[in-house]
């Protein structure tokens, strides 16, 4: 029969054995899921069909001056994610980014912006509504902001297609039961 100074010891190793296991666990999550975002490990200067052969053909396409071109891969209605790749004329990666994200909202120009420059940065919008009383147009897209409040970046267009201010919101998809940020 083990003594209870044995058994103590096995019990001790064991849970020390269990926190380091649960901490490894812990960081190798971290790790991948870093790894995980469809934005990230290109290169500028990569050609063009290595973003398609790993993010697949792009659901939208938009004319960028000089002839260069945005391809987007948006995760709306329900998503909070729009991966853009810029592309030169010469068919090589500029840039791939996350853009529903607030610094790229906030790049958008009140009284400068059309809708169409609003669709070109941004992907077609999770929702559009018009009210008629304030004669503004409001395209809506969700987001997440910090990693982890659930939101709406809302864009007011007049009644010719300008921008004329923009807003945001909790995103009443998430507010149920507090249930408001990513657990």
């Amino acid at each position: 029969m083990a003594s209870r100074r044995t058994i103590r010891k096995s019990f001790t190793l064991q849970c020390a054995c269990s926190k380091t296991s649960a901490a490894l666990s812990c960081a190798a999550i971290l790790v991948l899921g870093a790894c995980a975002q469809p934005w990230q490990g290109f290169e500028a200067g990569q050609p063009e069909s290595d973003v398609v052969a790993r993010l697949g053909q792009p659901r939208e396409v938009y004319d960028l001056p000089g002839g260069a071109r945005r391809l987007m891969w948006p995760t709306q209605p329900m998503g909070e994610v729009t991966t853009a790749a810029d592309i030169d004329a010469m068919g090589k990666v500029i840039s791939v980014r996350q853009v529903l994200q607030p610094s790229e909202f906030y790049r958008a120009e009140v009284d400068k912006w059309t809708k169409k420059n609003v669709l070109v940065n941004f992907g077609r919008p999770e929702e559009t509504t018009y009210f008629p009383l304030m004669k503004r147009e409001v395209w809506s897209y969700r987001y997440l902001e910090d990693g982890v409040w659930y939101q709406l970046f809302h864009f007011y267009f007049d009644d010719t297609g300008v921008l004329r201010s923009t807003q945001k919101s909790p995103d009443p998809l998430h507010e149920q039961n507090g249930n408001d940020h990513r657990p």
